[in-house]
């Protein structure tokens, strides 16, 4: 999905994503949910593994280890701004309650069920086994 990679999902956002994913299913194989059928029949009758989320954490995943690779003048009139900007934290205080998580939290979450380790991204191969887009061992 376009963009998704910068996206911070939250449980709330995951559950919205899913249920588009499942209307848009349902949709396309012309199943009302009327018929009350189960999401994961509707996925296993068009062919699909795995619930767009994990597509999305992979993308994520994927391009934050691009723009840690990335060399520090990379882009044109603006160096080090990919990696100030992943590690920007509002400085403004919060209402009460628990703070939100952020987008590097997030990251950090994918990285420990992934067992992807910080600085794991200069080595390309490792990386994208452990974010999952390879399928084989090297």
């Amino acid at each position: 999905m376009y963009g998704s990679e910068t996206w911070r999902l939250t449980e709330n956002n995951k559950r919205r994503v899913e249920a588009t994913e499942m209307d848009a299913l349902g949709r396309s194989f012309r199943i009302s949910r009327k018929e009350r059928i189960r999401n994961v029949i509707i996925r296993q009758q068009m062919g699909l593994e795995e619930p767009i989320i994990k597509e999305t954490e992979q993308n994520r995943l994927t391009w934050y280890g691009h723009v840690q690779r990335m060399a520090e003048g990379r882009l044109p009139q603006i160096p080090k701004i990919p990696k100030i900007a992943l590690k920007w934290i509002p400085k403004q205080k919060r209402t009460g309650g628990s703070p939100k998580k952020n987008w590097m939290e997030g990251i950090r979450k994918a990285m420990n069920e992934g067992n992807l380790y910080e600085g794991q991204w200069e080595y390309r191969k490792q990386w994208s086994l452990g974010v999952g887009q390879r399928r084989t061992t090297f």
